[in-house]
């Protein structure tokens, strides 16, 4: 890409850094995500060649390193790119605090589970399988019901699995964005019947320490500071 012509090093990273998608991409690595499929998930609306061209760019700066040795290809952040996560970390902090309002485009059950599924509190679950079911009410039928089934690892699946469902959510796709970013609380919402959960009261109690919450909910808001519910 063309370059700004300043010697100002924000410019020159912003040469490298300030291409549609390159910091999400760069997010996505920082959250563990390494092969393809797994940074597809993290950035849905990219299209494949996209995603492709990126990585090859981050690849011959130096912030991306390709792996070939094994059958599988994979992608890691190289000692420049891991610096890069002060940077992802104080933007998604501002954009928090000062950006609140979210549009209907913003709204993705397919993102917002598989950021849920990195964050969620396996050791403050029951030992063995356990299945968390979510219906949407506010989004098209065929993805309106889902399930994360946590074990060792947690699975989201959008066609049932067959197991036991310990508790159902059942909320608006917009009401549990809100609250795994922290724009509301649980008691909040539960209170103005806003989310809904059906199970044994005991489970029902420890549903949203499982869930857990975005590593950007604790961000201090600004008083007075409006945000979209």
């Amino acid at each position: 890409m063309p370059g700004y012509g300043q010697f100002c090093p924000v410019a020159k990273a912003m040469e490298v850094l300030d291409e549609r998608w390159t910091m999400l991409v760069v997010r996505e690595l920082l959250s563990g995500s390494s092969h393809f499929n797994e940074l597809r998930r993290g950035v849905p609306k990219m299209s494949p060649a996209l995603l492709s061209k990126r990585l090859r760019s981050l690849t011959r700066v130096g912030i991306v390193e390709r792996d070939d040795s094994e059958n599988r290809v994979s992608y890691r952040l190289t000692q420049r790119g891991e610096e890069l996560g002060e940077v992802v970390e104080a933007l998604g902090a501002w954009g928090i605090r000062w950006i609140g309002d979210l549009g209907d485009a913003d709204l993705d059950p397919h993102l917002l589970l598989w950021d849920m599924r990195r964050r969620m509190n396996l050791a403050a679950m029951p030992r063995g399988r356990t299945v968390v079911g979510i219906e949407f009410d506010d989004v098209a039928a065929d993805v309106s019901r889902w399930w994360l089934v946590a074990d060792e690892d947690v699975a989201i699946c959008d066609d049932d699995p067959g197991f036991p469902v310990a508790v159902t959510l059942r909320t608006s796709l917009r009401t549990l964005t809100s609250l795994w970013r922290g724009d509301q609380s649980w008691d909040q919402a539960l209170r103005t019947g806003s989310v809904t959960l059906l199970g044994p009261t005991d489970v029902r109690r420890q549903l949203p320490s499982w869930l857990g919450c975005s590593a950007f909910a604790p961000v201090p808001r600004p008083v007075g500071t409006v945000h979209q519910t």
